[in-house]
């Protein structure tokens, strides 16, 4: 069918954004929605792309941004201080599996090269997943979770060499393949040291210079010009595009500016790596997986039980649980995002025919499509395989707060929410949040805070924290329309519960009363108050009149205080605030066995405010208390500071 190039975009953005809200519905990763869109798309079904290989461009343009903030959150400290599991299990994984799978597809009648490319993209498991899921979980800081994150991660670092070995692979005979790899390490020798000099020395002056300019729109276009502009350089020597965009990436990761990068470069990477998996999906021959789609299914299962074999493996080898070895197994058995990268490539450079390609994408299809259900309940699977009792064993999504009764249900984790949750355990007050920011609920969680993935509006949500048996509900985030959702349905499903809304001005405060709201506090007016009352104390007013002027100014609704000169607001540089962060201290951290005292963590300015320790939790630890493996140490300072803090806790000096 013929259409004009601006409504085939146009009916390509309608199939992708209709997906995609389906996916997000099912629950299923928008990767999937993207290969969806493709299919339908492509020759296989409608075929309304007139010129598919523009947009396999733009595509590719997505990988470099992918690699790029791969790039930032590769950590040095992180993979030092992992670097037993990384580099033991995580290596010995890919590399097994790689020669495991290599050596079936040689014995099928594969050529070598069409079996490397297979083994390359079967031997990677899928990042964006596996992680997601741990985190929603509250799995991420657990001896498995951290066994699956090394894993991981040295899969994240296999996948640069294998991309720029494949070009080469495809481009030269047998006979000088040696030495157009030997080539290709040399360059890529110079290009990193090259890179590691600009990145070190030019790189963070320039985003200086950006960063006091305080010009949003600046700072994105050089993110995008440096990741672009490093991209260029590797592929003027002849490498990989990606291979430039990671290295620069690991340069930024190390600065105070890694989190503005990631954030600022997330919508194009998003944008154009969901254009490159749209593209993956044209690929796909529909006709011809259905013809094999008895065999899509066994290699599927053969698959997915080869993967949970050889992990469990190369984990009890290196003296990992036999539990925690099985769930690992099970969580990484799955082909991931870089398996379609791998196969596009390969089949760009006629590595692979377009059947083998098309039976690589079924292949990932499926297995990432089952992967959330397999992740929730590999402890489940694990302990049958691992033959323990089953007696106490529970599915890893069970609702682990259906005793909780009087308990408060704080809505929204942000800084308000944070600091009532703080005296809350002060006074041992059971509680638990939700939030639906997942670098939160990471952080939160990896100091154990009963903090949860979730929209409050949704009424399973609320149902899951027993907010039938809630004694209060606080409603901590700054959005009227939300909170009016949350009211209702607090009203109707726990008339009991008392229910608190804070909000940033008194603008909505008749709305909020007439919704069902026993509280409001508008924190600008609170603060006004709690500034007269000191005021008034410091002036010599008795305390009792001061209580009382308080206390009918909150009766009336804050009606004495309205009627005042408006001003700019001014923002302050979110880049000076301080956080807390948890750092898990892994057996082999430098901090492990030394007291606080004699580590100099005020002279990096920043504070120790908790230590959690098994199931315990130390609130304003002594000086003298000696840190132990596996201890999670909660640190309070600004985020450059905080992350220097961290890497003198894992590595040292």
């Amino acid at each position: 069918m013929e259409l004009n190039l601006f409504a085939e975009i146009l009916l390509l953005l309608l199939i992708s954004v209709f997906l995609i809200a389906l996916f997000r519905r099912l629950k299923l990763a928008p990767i999937l929605a993207y290969l969806v869109a493709g299919v339908i798309a492509g020759p296989s079904v409608i075929n309304i792309l007139s010129d598919a290989k523009e947009i396999s461009f733009v595509g590719e343009l997505g990988i470099v941004f992918l690699l790029f903030s791969l790039g930032l959150e590769f950590s040095f400290p992180r993979l030092i201080a992992m670097r037993h599991m990384v580099f033991g299990v995580g290596c010995g994984q890919v590399v097994l599996t790689l020669l495991v799978i290599l050596a079936i597809c040689l014995f099928s009648g594969y050529d070598w090269q069409a079996a490397l490319v297979v083994s390359c993209a079967i031997a990677l498991s899928s990042t964006a997943i596996v992680i997601k899921q741990l985190t929603e979980n509250g799995k991420l800081q657990n001896k498995r979770g951290q066994l699956a994150v090394s894993i991981l991660l040295f899969q994240d670092l296999a996948v640069v060499p294998m991309l720029i070995a494949l070009p080469i692979i495809a481009g030269g005979s047998d006979a000088d393949l040696a030495s157009s790899l030997l080539a290709a390490l040399i360059n890529g020798l110079l290009v990193f040291v090259l890179l590691i000099a600009v990145g070190k020395w030019l790189l963070p002056r320039i985003f200086n210079e950006i960063a006091q300019a305080r010009s949003d729109e600046l700072f994105v276009l050089t993110t995008i010009l440096v990741a672009l502009l490093t991209a260029a350089i590797t592929h003027l020597f002849g490498l990989s595009m990606a291979l430039g965009a990671f290295l620069a990436g690991m340069m930024l990761g190390e600065s105070q500016y890694k989190h503005q990068l990631e954030a600022d470069i997330r919508p194009f990477r998003d944008i154009l790596m969901g254009l490159f998996f749209i593209s993956v999906g044209m690929q796909l021959d529909i006709a011809l997986v259905w013809a094999s789609v008895h065999w899509l299914v066994f290699i599927v299962v053969i698959v997915l039980a080869l993967k949970v074999f050889l992990i469990q493996l190369v984990a009890r080898f290196f003296k990992q649980n036999k539990t925690d070895a099985w769930a690992s197994g099970i969580m990484l058995c799955q082909m991931g995002e870089f398996g379609f990268v791998i196969a596009a490539l390969a089949l760009e450079h006629t590595l692979i025919d377009k059947h083998l390609a098309s039976m690589l994408i079924g292949v990932g299809v499926v297995s990432m499509a089952i992967t959330p259900y397999l992740v929730n309940r590999a402890s489940l699977f694990a302990q049958f395989l691992a033959r323990q009792s089953l007696v106490d064993a529970k599915p890893d999504n069970s609702n682990e707060h259906s005793n909780l009764s009087n308990h408060v249900i704080i809505c929204g984790f942000g800084r308000v929410g944070q600091i009532v949750s703080r005296f809350l355990k002060l006074e041992s007050i059971p509680y638990v949040a939700l939030d639906v920011d997942p670098t939160r609920i990471h952080e939160a969680k990896a100091a154990y805070e009963p903090v949860h993935f979730g929209d409050a509006r949704k009424i399973e949500i609320l149902k899951s924290v027993n907010i039938h048996a809630a004694r209060l509900v606080i409603i901590a985030f700054d959005d009227i329309a939300k909170a009016l959702v949350v009211i209702d349905l607090v009203k109707k499903h726990a008339p009991a519960a008392k229910i608190l809304v804070r909000t940033r001005t008194d603008d909505n405060l008749q709305q909020l009363f007439a919704a069902g709201a026993d509280e409001v506090i508008p924190e600008t007016l609170e603060g006004s108050l709690m500034l007269v009352s000191h005021v008034m104390l410091h002036s010599g007013v008795p305390v009792k009149r001061i209580f009382g002027r308080v206390r009918r100014e909150r009766k009336n609704h804050y009606n004495g205080l309205h009627g005042f000169y408006r001003g700019d607001s001014y923002k302050q540089n979110e880049r000076e605030i301080e956080y807390l962060h948890a750092v898990t201290l892994t057996e082999r951290a430098f901090a492990v066995g030394l007291k606080l005292n004699e580590l100099d963590l005020p002279l990096r300015r920043v504070e120790v405010t908790g230590i959690r320790r098994g199931d315990k939790e130390i609130i304003n630890p002594d000086p003298d208390i000696a840190l132990e493996a596996q201890d999670v140490v909660i640190i309070l300072g600004v985020p450059r500071r905080v992350e220097r803090a961290e890497r003198y806790l894992l590595e040292g000096a």
